[in-house]
């Protein structure tokens, strides 16, 4: 659970002016402080920089994006209600989770096909997250080894989509063990794939499969071409590493889907099976509902993360934070965490508020990836100081202070 971290007083004073001469220190490298101003310019620059597959993959949504909308709209119905002459001069952001401590009360959600936004895309979202010290989640469908990702970019989270099957269940648990991994995020909530019908409009597919579509795509933007694809592709054919406790099949193989398994047979008795086997921390992600949150507590998660995969998966699924009141009281003793839609300081207090402990956040942090490992360090440093700066306007010094009485719904 959120816990303010041991240092206090003008130690934290301190520690918030290094903080800050840091970031303005960061802030000089050519372009990015006068260019990205907070993470939705990312966003719109990436756009320009990628391949519309590629983009449309990263950016879209299910079917008619009501979920993925609807996750924006929750922010805008709560309101924050602030404290005045609190004498904000010792305000610290620094969170422990799962008896560690971070800088800020955010991470990065784990993303697939992260290397295709920029060379070694994985390692690049790693190594930033271990500089802002902030924890970063490697995905199961990466297409760098779990074990590079660990040892050079410091990676201790790993989420896993698993098949109903006991062995390939069991093999993966050790494979992640024996990488060195503390936190396993077992994802819950893609039993099939969703509808995304944006893919196949942008002419993205998994497996991906060449086309004359895709070539010209390239030629119009041969930053990408050059200084990701074809670097990626001089590495051997880009395959899902993660996917098992065997190397994965390459994404452009015709067997792709049979290979992954049957997720749809997934289900509580094997979460009792990973429970046993995985010794370190167990994080179930995807749930919206309450009765979901108070299985999890009973079958020994030590957190869950609120979550309707970004409108990518089920589309009309409710918004995480229109379930994250209800769904902290049934947590027990369980580390809350949430993500969806977060894309300022004042989003993530607004879900502290609200009885989560951690925030974790996606696209944004993968679309500043596509300009390098500065980019994403700048993107997390634009969330440090907006979280710190909303701290001070709120009137509060330390996270564990906020509580509902800081929000209102207001539509």
């Amino acid at each position: 659970m959120i816990a303010q971290t041991p240092n206090a007083g003008d130690l934290n004073a301190a520690k918030l002016r290094v903080v800050v001469a840091e970031r303005e220190e960061k802030a000089t490298h050519p372009g990015l402080a006068a260019r990205f101003l907070n993470l939705d310019d990312f966003q719109r620059a990436a756009r320009h920089r990628l391949p519309r597959q590629i983009y449309g993959y990263y950016a879209g949504a299910a079917e008619t994006g009501q979920s993925f909308r609807d996750n924006r709209e929750s922010f805008e119905e709560l309101a924050l209600v602030p404290r005045v002459l609190a004498n904000v001069s010792r305000r610290s952001a620094h969170t422990t989770l799962f008896g560690r401590d971070y800088s800020l009360p955010i991470g990065i959600s784990p993303m697939g096909l992260s290397g295709l936004s920029t060379f070694e895309g994985d390692l690049v979202l790693a190594r930033a997250a271990r500089a802002e010290n902030i924890p970063m989640v490697v995905s199961a469908t990466s297409i760098m080894p779990l074990e590079r990702l660990a040892q050079e970019g410091g990676a201790s989270w790993f989420q896993a989509y698993l098949p109903g099957e006991a062995e390939r269940i069991d093999a993966m648990v050790d494979r992640v063990e024996t990488a060195g991994f503390s936190t396993l995020v077992l994802t819950a909530d893609v039993p099939v794939p969703a509808n995304r019908e944006n893919n196949v409009r942008t002419g993205f597919s998994i497996p991906m499969r060449p086309s004359l579509r895709l070539a010209i795509d390239g030629l119009t933007h041969p930053r990408w071409t050059f200084g990701t694809f074809l670097r990626t592709l001089a590495q051997g054919s880009p395959r899902f590493e993660n996917m098992d406790a065997f190397r994965g099949p390459p994404v452009m193989s015709r067997n792709l889907v049979r290979q992954i398994g049957a997720r749809d047979q997934l289900d509580w008795t094997h979460v009792a099976r990973i429970r046993q086997r995985w010794k370190g921390k167990l994080v179930i992600k995807g749930l919206l509902s309450a009765a979901d949150a108070a299985k999890a507590a009973q079958m020994g998660a030590d957190g869950i993360v609120v979550s309707n995969h970004g409108g990518r998966q089920l589309d009309g699924a409710i918004a995480p934070m229109r379930m994250l009141p209800e769904i902290v009281k049934q947590s027990g003793s369980m580390t809350v965490m949430v993500d969806g839609g977060f894309r300022r300081g004042t989003d993530v207090l607004k879900a502290l508020a609200a009885g989560a402990d951690f925030v974790f956040i996606g696209r944004p942090f993968l679309m500043s990836a596509v300009f390098g490992l500065d980019a994403v360090r700048h993107a997390i440093s634009l969330m440090g100081e907006e979280i710190g700066r909303d701290m001070a306007l709120l009137g509060i010094n330390r996270l564990d202070e906020l509580d509902a009485s800081f929000l209102r719904k207001v539509k």
